[in-house]
């Protein structure tokens, strides 16, 4: 199994990465590849001490996450499955095997993901629906989490006990993600266009365009600490943007110009009750060239 992890500054979070893959993937065969987006602190340094048997990649550039993962992948060992963690994922004990039975068990099955918990041991609702248009507009009307309790009017899957369960998804939070060589010989690589935000989304829809599934396993479990994009209003932004360009990237201009207003009444109704981050994502809808533009470090602004 190749496992590629992708590295931006990451210093604080690798060793806890790094002690928890032994008991995470069990006995299951591994080499770990981590390609490293010109970290300025000292990811790659700690990556060296710590997994002296780890093939490093460093890119020499910041190309975004997607663009990890592919050098990852490209310089990585034969491998049969390709498990993509974020530096920030803590596997618990037999999380990778038991992804890996339902990976090998469930025909037509590309990807599968764990359930996840933050730092405190709380449930993170990881499924998602395929974005749509009404389902915009259910998050601005009723808010995310009872929207989220109706299929089709919510992206995120907020009913806990949804969680308790397997279930096959159309895409889900891609931090921890186990995919079948299948799948990425058949839907590889992933499109680093988006830079940030988005691409595990496009990658999991058309995984599913080629007729392999998403599955959620609850019985194999990882803790993620979680970024900051709720809280940063230039990354709020990138991931508002992106979700406009990957819809109309599968639904053509007239469909995308829909969400973009749905998006527009979404954002717009929470920047009048005074959050950043839908400011900002508000003024970046509204101009054009923003959503032209190719995402890039030098566009995480508000």
């Amino acid at each position: 199994m190749a496992v590629v992890v992708v590295t931006y500054d990451s210093e604080r979070y690798l060793p806890d990465l790094l002690t928890s893959l032994d008991a995470g993937l069990g006995d299951v065969p591994w080499h770990l590849t981590v390609a490293d987006n010109a970290s300025r602190d000292r990811s790659v340094d700690v990556v060296r001490r710590l997994a002296p048997q780890a093939t490093v990649v460093e890119t020499g550039r910041n190309g975004g996450y997607a663009a990890g993962i592919n050098a990852a992948v490209a310089a990585a060992a034969p491998h049969t499955a390709v498990l993509v963690l974020n530096p920030d994922v803590r596997l618990s004990p037999g999380c990778v095997p038991e992804l890996l039975r339902v990976l090998d068990d469930e025909p037509g099955t590309g990807i599968v993901v764990p359930r996840l918990v933050d730092g405190d041991g709380r449930l993170i609702e990881t499924m998602r629906r395929e974005p749509a248009v009404l389902r915009i507009l259910g998050d601005a009307v009723l808010g995310a989490r009872r929207a989220g309790r109706v299929r089709a009017l919510g992206e995120v899957v907020t009913d806990p006990r949804r969680y308790d369960r397997p279930a096959v998804v159309d895409w889900a939070e891609g931090s921890t993600m186990l995919l079948s060589a299948e799948c990425w010989a058949r839907c590889g690589p992933w499109d680093e266009t988006f830079f940030l935000y988005s691409e595990e989304t496009d990658f999991a829809l058309r995984a599913r365009d080629a007729g392999l599934v998403t599955r959620y396993v609850p019985t194999a479990r990882a803790v993620h600490l979680e970024g900051d994009s709720r809280r940063s209003p230039a990354l709020w932004t990138l991931l508002t943007l992106n979700r406009v360009r990957l819809f109309r990237r599968r639904h053509g201009p007239v469909p995308a110009a829909a969400f973009w207003g749905a998006l527009v009444l979404r954002e717009g109704s929470r920047a009048l009750l005074g959050q950043p981050t839908s400011r900002s994502a508000v003024r970046a809808l509204l101009r054009p060239s923003r959503l032209r533009e190719a995402p890039g470090p030098d566009r995480l602004r508000p």
